[in-house]
């Protein structure tokens, strides 16, 4: 990246930064009083301790009063210096973690507004990392900005007006040299970036290797991965190390650089300024020399934070650019304004979809099918022929990108994704459960529902005799993405969840995959008593994918895919009697 693309981001980025401190203003303001207070009461103590200097030298001509008062004044200074720092630690403390937590809030919204498309392409520990760790940095950098930077430029302004006052020669010496350890500590930044860039990139991988090899630990095991996932591991724990060691090596040769610089400096108006100390006719008192290299120390001294300060700041900015890009991203297409309410019958109709995750690779092409209310939809065919992506469809986790598809003639385009997701049932074969304990997961989708409810769903799903089980019953704590129950166990919670909506459509994808052949019947049978309807002759609208076929006979409707087409329908007698591809599958399962 050149330099001047470099800078004109750097420069976007802490434009993009201002909106998230204005509202901290007052804040700010504080900040920068502490900051002046602080800096002011330092300015002053060399000239307290300069004057207590002038009043002990000479034989017999000590001034214990002078001294005295000078001492009380010290450290009353200091003090007032030590609470002005307080209260600005405090406040700057207080602006960065609003500023981070503002910043991870509208990330959290942000995520929740992407397209499924962008999830799938993005390790799940690089946005972990992201909204975490880079945050983390973020703020790190900012606090040190106003930390060191307000204290650092009152300083500087102070100190050089001082200087001035005193002796304008020497001030100028110190003006014209100081700002020279600027210029190393510049040249030395312009290094760090790319490092620091590399680092944040780094760090993401390597916390999305971490939550892949943690949350796939028993797979790994099985198979006897160990060694090759340590082995992935530590190749990138050794290229982080790298970047790291390369960052963190010339981000610190700024402070030892700039230090070098401004001791050199400092000698030499040591050095002046006991020429001028020195003769029978002295230009500077002992104790002016004494203010002057305290000044000549303090002026300096600012630098060297400042330039701390551009170094943390390009860390900052590597880290802020990347939660930056992130919510640049486009996010999933909007409901409509006058989007239409739903009060679903059931009546789904697919007209010429054709659909593709990547654009040179077709998916699904002219696929039409019409639902009648009540019927059950079974959908089977080989693995990646797009019955999944069909749910997908459904549920608007996708848009089609060409045809339609209607729920009672209204296009699900032009209803709210809430209102559409309020009316479908879902419960699909990767189980999710939320920390939290059982009744909690069971009334996920209902928050405000009865116990009674909750024990009726988990009675119909057959979940309530092994619930009874549990140490606490319906109280017992789950653990993240409920680690602490077995997966069937986790099945019939979902299924538990969806049954307490008693939803105007089903969509069952592998439902039952995890669940014991006697379970299993059971299950089928809610199910079947589920898709029925509230009302006599009513039934409800659900599409069933599975791969084991003795699950989905009793359909009205079989669809068999492959390659993204229909290519049979019709029931489970009329499609063995055709002895097709259906006829295939099912003599493959149940021939013997």
């Amino acid at each position: 990246m050149s330099r001047q693309k470099k800078n004109a981001l750097d420069l976007a980025s802490l434009k993009r930064v201002m909106p998230y401190i204005r509202p901290y203003r007052l804040h700010v303001l504080l900040s920068l009083l502490c900051a002046s207070v602080s800096a002011a009461a330092a300015l002053l103590i060399p000239i307290f301790s300069g004057n207590a200097i002038d009043c002990m030298i000479g034989v017999a001509q000590v001034d214990f009063r002078g001294i005295f008062v000078n001492a009380v004044c010290i450290a009353v200074t200091t003090a007032l210096a030590a609470v002005a720092q307080q209260v600005l630690a405090t406040s700057n403390n207080r602006i960065a973690y609003c500023v981070s937590r503002d910043i991870r809030n509208e990330v959290s919204v942000k995520l929740q507004r992407l397209p499924l498309s962008y999830l799938d392409r993005h390790p799940i520990g690089d946005l972990v990392s992201r909204v975490i760790a880079d945050v983390d940095a973020f703020s790190d950098g900012l606090l040190m900005g106003f930390t060191q930077l307000f204290t650092g430029v009152v300083t500087i302004a102070g100190t050089l007006g001082i200087m001035l006052a005193l002796n304008w020669m020497i001030a100028l010496l110190v003006v014209v040299l100081t700002p020279l350890s600027l210029f190393v500590a510049a040249f030395i930044a312009k290094n760090t970036h790319k490092y620091f860039t590399a680092q944040s990139k780094v760090r993401g991988e390597q916390t999305a290797m971490i939550n892949e090899m943690i949350e796939g630990q028993k797979v790994i095991q099985s198979f006897g991965h160990e060694d090759e996932s340590l082995a992935e591991f530590d190749q990138v724990n050794e290229e982080l190390g790298k970047v790291a060691l390369k960052a963190t090596f010339f981000s610190s040769l700024v402070n030892p650089s700039t230090r070098l610089v401004n001791n050199i400096i400092y000698a030499a108006v040591g050095f002046v300024c006991a020429l001028l100390a020195i003769g029978t006719n002295p230009m500077m008192t002992v104790g002016g020399m004494s203010k002057f290299l305290s000044y000549a120390s303090q002026y300096a001294k600012p630098f060297n934070e400042i330039s701390g300060v551009v170094t943390e700041l390009q860390n900052a900015l590597a880290c802020i650019r990347r939660i930056f890009d992130l919510l640049d991203e486009k996010d999933r297409p909007a409901d409509a304004p006058d989007a239409a309410m739903l009060d679903a019958k059931g009546h789904v109709t697919l007209t010429d979809v054709s659909f593709r995750y990547v654009p040179d690779r077709p998916l699904i092409e002219a696929f039409s099918l019409d639902v009648q209310p009540g019927q059950r939809i079974a959908i089977v065919g080989p693995t990646g022929c797009g019955k999944t992506t069909l749910i997908n469809l459904l549920m608007r986790f996708y848009d089609v990108d060409g045809g339609s598809i209607r729920i009672d003639g209204t296009d699900i385009r032009s209803i709210r994704r809430s209102e559409l997701r309020r009316s479908i049932g879902m419960v699909l074969q990767d189980t999710w459960l939320k920390a939290g304990t059982i009744r909690d997961n069971i009334a996920y989708g209902k928050p405000d529902t009865t116990d009674e409810e909750i024990i009726a769903a988990a009675k119909a799903s057959h979940a309530h005799s092994f619930i009874r089980r549990l140490p606490d019953g319906y109280d017992t704590v789950v653990t993240e993405n409920g680690g602490n129950l077995s997966q069937g166990q986790k099945q019939l919670l979902c299924i538990a969840r969806v049954m307490l909506l008693e939803p105007s459509m089903l969509i069952l994808d592998e439902a039952t995959s995890s669940i014991d052949t006697r379970t299993e019947l059971r299950i089928q049978s809610a199910f079947a008593r589920m898709m029925q309807g509230s009302q006599p002759g009513e039934g409800r609208t659900s599409f069933i994918v599975a791969h084991r076929l003795s699950t989905i006979r009793e359909a009205d409707v079989i669809l068999v895919m492959k390659d993204g087409h229909i290519i049979e329908q019709g029931n489970h007698d009329t499609l063995l009697a055709q002895n097709g591809f259906y006829a295939t599958l099912y003599n493959a399962q149940f021939g013997a």
